[in-house]
């Protein structure tokens, strides 16, 4: 048998298959591409125009936009010495404040010692002193009455001075 001939007619149809493939392939991309002609054209019509004005929004704001970041960057700059500033302000009054109460401190201190130690002087000069006195003077009182025959005092009818009350 003569294969030939077969092999021949299945290449034959194998092309004509092939031919038919690439054929609707040719009008698949057609339609593709007038759609895609009209897509971009679509695109081109809408997003184009918008396109170009941001574009010249953006060349138009970037002037201002370096403006306001350089004084942004200044202002930043400014504030970030005058507090420095008034940090060390507020350090210096607090320092001056602690130092003030220190010596505050130190001058209650020594005042309530002086007034301590002259109250300790006055008892020791003139109340110990004037009791002595005081006592001295009722002894020789006592003395004086009983020598003097005067009458016995009993212990009841002994009055305490006021300043011994008091004291």
């Amino acid at each position: 048998m003569d294969y030939l001939p077969i092999f021949v007619g299945v290449t034959a149809a194998a092309v004509v298959i092939q031919a038919g493939i690439l054929v609707g392939l040719f009008v698949a991309v057609r339609k593709s591409s007038s759609r895609m002609e009209a897509l971009a054209t679509e695109v081109k019509d809408k997003v184009m125009p918008t396109a170009d004005t941001a574009h010249a929004l953006l060349v138009d704001l970037r002037p201002k936009i370096d403006t306001i970041a350089t004084n942004v960057s200044e202002s930043t700059t400014v504030i970030r010495g005058e507090i420095e500033r008034l940090d060390a302000s507020v350090s210096d009054v607090v320092d001056r404040t602690r130092l003030q109460v220190i010596r505050a401190d130190e001058l209650i201190s020594r005042t309530l010692d002086r007034i301590e130690e002259t109250s300790d002087a006055v008892h020791r000069t003139v109340v110990s002193p004037v009791r002595h006195i005081s006592g001295l003077v009722q002894g020789v009182t006592v003395a004086l009455e009983f020598l003097l025959g005067g009458k016995r005092r009993r212990r009841e009818d002994v009055t305490v001075p006021q300043d011994e009350m008091f004291i």
